[in-house]
């Protein structure tokens, strides 16, 4: 009887290989949970207080010779719980808890499934110990989300660009199958639920977007090229042919973390670290040199100084001209001066412009406490990196602003890294321009500070796209990858009635004055680089003051209150000191400032920047004044059309 079940256990186990297992993970408040059913294919589902966000959907790697998870055989299974303090080397917050519970599912052919919960999110990845190089067909990542929910949606036709409009769609069925969206990307719940969709430690694989099918969602990426040519704006690699797979890489590989984030509560976007947490920790061992701050920079505002008794435009940017930026750099405690492109060939950087004695104004800008950063394109350096890279060292660069990478397949992921390993190596910081969005490599390599990929304050020169609702937008999204390059401190602010773009010449900028300044207490951006012109910013020297004391790194951060595209109240602690930034959209509305946050007991000056009572006509107009406040201290300010104010507060 006994032969006969085993028997009939075999046949039954043989036969429905289906049936397979079922492995959760929680996070650590219970509310996250990500299901893996492995069957003879592998599929994940995920559930937030109880309630299914993403219904089962198919996770797999096709390589050359075929599929990692198709009848997968488990081989062993490990748990771990791990509770942990990060400290970053710099940041809005000086410490992070990495808290997070862990699977590990070891699969027969040499691949495991790794699956984390964590508060803010749940995330896995695939990791192969297969012999030689491996072919990376695809990836299979769907996404089925439940409902219908709505979308805030980064589109894109191309693997190109990230400089992006964020398109509002109601549901996610009235977006077209096909249509293809940059990570991460928002969806909301009817109950109100955030969705965001990222991924983080992309390193030798090309980033991945997310293209609508019937069922839902289903990973994107750029192919590997086959080959490329110049073009573009002339200095541009672009891409011509494709192979047909996405990667060729070791078999011994840490595939990307594909992360699903979850919350009820808009402000937690505002200050979710998971992409840093997952990312690979620095592998630079020497950091001290690594300072971020605040830049005096000439591109936006075309160089130009009306009033100033020196030659300026972009047809005079020379030596004398770099040296009042430097004065003005030093004079106004702003740690950089920006040389943007102009000053070099810009394909061989030793081919300096003989207006620009770059030496000079390097030893200039040393003398007056001041560093300087240069500007070059990305393909530049992709042949010639370790050459021009030490000969700014010699020189006493700073740090690079490298610009028009324009592409994130896995050949361009690897410039990435390599210029940032060799920027550390002649110990430059990087600021990336032109460039795919973030997923975490600031962690493994903190000389980089900054990431474009948001479309910035520069477009205010072309179009009506750099607007309070942007504003309040892509904080809550784009951010969530890291630091970004805005390059806000605009002071011709305009109305949305009265604002048109200007190129070239003097741009405005849409939003109140304070607005625009609330963006340094609300925007990470650890390279902030000031737009406007220093003629402008001298007329004003309340405003310069603020904008000379707002830090760029923080100690602490809370998000007071938060709704996506629409507003953003946040407090953010420096030493003894905190800086407050409040913004609205296009909508007017008063805004509580609650100053709880403070210590009890203790009386603080606070410094205030608020809309004046026709900013929202006249959006240059602005109101400074004092007060004494405490943790028992309520402020109400009402804020105009694209709004905002700021308030330093200091011990009293």
């Amino acid at each position: 009887m006994k032969k006969i079940s085993l028997f009939l256990f075999l046949c039954f186990y043989l036969l429905f290989p289906c049936l397979g297992k079922k492995i959760s993970v929680s996070s650590p408040d219970k509310r996250l949970v990500m299901e893996l059913d492995i069957r003879d294919q592998i599929s994940y589902r995920v559930t937030y207080k109880g309630t299914e966000i993403i219904a089962p959907s198919r996770i797999d790697i096709e390589l050359s010779n075929g599929y990692l998870g198709e009848n997968a055989q488990i081989k062993n299974t490990r748990t771990n719980s791990v509770k942990q303090i990060l400290e970053p080397p710099y940041g809005k917050f000086k410490q992070l808890t990495n808290h997070y519970k862990e699977v590990i599912i070891d699969f027969e052919n040499n691949y495991s499934l790794i699956a984390r919960a964590y508060n803010e999110g749940v995330a896995y990845r695939f990791v192969t110990k297969l012999p030689n190089e491996i072919v990376v067909n695809n990836e299979i990542v769907e996404v089925n989300l439940t409902g219908d929910p709505a979308a805030i949606f980064p589109e894109t036709d191309n693997y190109t660009a990230w400089e992006l409009m964020y398109i509002d769609y109601a549901s996610i069925s009235a977006i077209t199958e096909g249509k293809r969206t940059i990570t991460p990307v928002l969806f909301s719940e009817e109950n109100g639920t955030k969705v965001i969709v990222a991924e983080s430690d992309v390193r030798d694989y090309p980033g991945m977007y997310l293209k609508k099918n019937k069922n839902g969602f289903q990973a994107d990426f750029a192919s590997y090229p086959d080959s490329t040519a110049i073009g573009g704006w002339g200095f541009v690699s672009v891409v011509q042919r494709t192979r047909n797979y996405i990667a060729k890489t070791s078999g011994t590989k840490e595939f990307p973390w594909r992360i699903i984030m979850a919350t009820d509560d808009d402000r937690t976007l505002l200050t979710n670290e998971l992409i840093y947490k997952l990312a690979k920790p620095s592998v630079l061992k020497d950091i001290l040199w690594v300072k971020p701050g605040k830049a005096a920079w000439e591109w936006w505002h075309d160089a130009m100084l009306p009033g100033i008794d020196l030659p300026s435009g972009m047809d005079n940017r020379n030596t004398a001209l770099y040296k009042y930026y430097v004065d003005f750099a030093a004079q106004n405690n702003l740690e950089y001066l920006m040389i943007d492109a102009g000053w070099s060939d810009l394909f061989d950087l030793s081919k300096v412009n003989p207006k620009v004695d770059i030496n000079e104004i390097i030893n200039y800008a040393r003398s007056k406490n001041v560093g300087v950063f240069l500007w070059c394109t990305a393909i530049s350096l992709t042949d010639r990196a370790d050459e021009y890279l030490q000969m700014m060292n010699n020189w006493g660069v700073a740090g690079i602003k490298v610009d028009f990478f324009d592409r994130d397949d896995q050949q361009a992921m690897q410039w990435y890294e390599t210029i940032a390993e060799k920027a550390a190596k002649y110990k430059l910081m990087v600021n990336f321009h032109g460039c795919s969005k973030p997923t975490g490599l600031q962690r493994t390599y903190p000389n980089i500070l900054n990431f474009e990929a948001v479309r910035g304050e520069e477009c205010s020169k072309w179009d009506l796209t750099a607007n309070p609702q942007h504003h309040l937008t892509f904080p809550f999204i784009r951010m969530l990858g890291g630091p970004l390059d805005y390059t806000p401190g605009a002071l011709r602010n305009r109305s949305f009635q009265m604002f048109k773009p200007v190129d070239p010449g003097l741009p405005m900028a849409q939003g109140t004055r304070c607005h625009h300044l609330a963006l340094f207490v609300i925007l990470d951006q650890y390279f902030a680089m000031l737009c406007d012109s220093p003629a402008e910013y001298i007329k004003y020297p309340d405003i310069m003051s603020f904008l000379s004391k707002v830090p760029v790194t923080f100690d602490d951060t809370k998000v007071l209150s938060a709704k996506v595209g629409e507003y953003a109240l946040m407090a953010k602690q420096k030493g003894d000191e905190w800086f407050v930034g409040g913004m609205t959209n296009w909508t007017a509305r008063n805004m509580t400032a609650d100053f709880s946050f403070l210590p009890a007991g203790k009386k603080y000056k606070a410094e205030i920047f608020k809309d004046g009572d026709k900013s929202y006509l006249y959006a240059d107009q602005y109101v400074f004044e004092t007060a004494e406040v405490n943790a028992d201290t309520k402020l109400t300010i009402p804020l105009s059309q694209g709004g905002g104010f700021v308030i330093h507060l200091y011990p009293n």
